[in-house]
């Protein structure tokens, strides 16, 4: 069985009051890119052919999947907030933002705050890189949710309840997210496979992001211009153009025969499983729940 983090997080949030907070958007959770989270300094680029259908495996999902799970995984995971926890970030983190309010970023703060832990937490796990990625999305997930609704010209005191009561919120449910998710990713990998192999075959190729596939779906444009955008990422191999379509494909400046085979609205190709693997977790969490009465 899987140990408790919370006693690691509660000893990296006296190191976040410590050491302070991150000042610049180093991550960010892409909307436009399927939600997925990605670093400033990814690599990103269109993979096509052989060599993108052989990269088409469980190792390149996990960042996706965690991503996909985060979203299913929420309405299970609802712990309450440690007043312990929010008291031990926000001294250091008004401490920080005071410093120069101007350019306080509550996302990347917190994400830091978060986030500075999950390698730690996740190393006795025997699937770490799947720990580490949800964990990760639970981080941005949360702090996005709290940081969003904030207006960027609030003062310390709101933008760091922001941060704060966001990076406590995360760590507060990464337990059950992590065990959330595990049980479903198996079905949130096999969905992607086919996903990906599909869009390997595609003119344009596929897009991937420090080797993670992301499933963009029909929003290749969006995604990368929310990587120009937000991350400042440009995707090697990638050309814009106005395209036309026509029996199915299409032509476009910068782009010979793109296809517009796949249905609009299937914008990721993993949903369906998804939600059935969490709902089946929902229903094994209840009976270990009624088995421990």
């Amino acid at each position: 069985m899987r140990t408790s983090l919370a006693p690691i997080f509660a000893a990296f949030a006296l190191a976040g009051a410590t050491f302070g907070f991150a000042s610049s958007a180093d991550a960010a959770r892409l909307d436009a890119c399927n939600g997925i989270e990605l670093s400033a300094n990814a690599n990103c680029e269109m993979r096509v052919s052989g060599g993108c259908t052989a990269a088409c495996e469980p190792v390149s999902f996990q960042v996706q999947c965690a991503a996909d799970l985060y979203i299913g995984c929420n309405g299970q995971c609802t712990a309450m907030v440690d007043a312990q926890c929010t008291a031990g970030c926000t001294g250091g983190c008004e401490a920080e933002c005071e410093v120069n309010p101007g350019s306080f970023d509550c996302s990347a703060s917190c994400r830091a705050d978060c986030g500075a832990n999950c390698d730690a937490a996740c190393a006795a796990d025997p699937n770490s890189a799947r720990c580490k990625a949800s964990c990760e999305a639970t981080c941005g997930g949360e702090c996005d949710a709290r940081c969003d609704v904030t207006p960027p010209d609030a003062n310390c005191k709101a933008q760091c309840e922001a941060c704060c009561t966001g990076s406590c919120d995360a760590k507060a449910n990464i337990d059950c997210q992590i065990d959330c998710q595990a049980d479903a990713f198996v079905q949130c990998e096999a969905d992607l496979k086919g996903g990906c192999e599909v869009a390997c075959q595609r003119p344009e190729g596929a897009l991937f992001c420090d080797g993670q596939y992301v499933d963009v779906g029909e929003q290749i444009d969006s995604c990368v211009a929310q990587l120009e955008s937000l991350l400042q990422v440009k995707v090697e191999g990638y050309a814009r153009g106005d395209a036309q379509c026509s029996g199915g494909r299409c032509t476009a400046e910068g782009e010979a025969g793109v296809s517009c085979a796949q249905s609009p609205g299937n914008t990721s190709s993993s949903a369906a499983g998804i939600l059935g693997a969490i709902a089946a977790f929902g229903l094994a969490l209840g009976r270990r729940k009624s088995q421990k009465k």
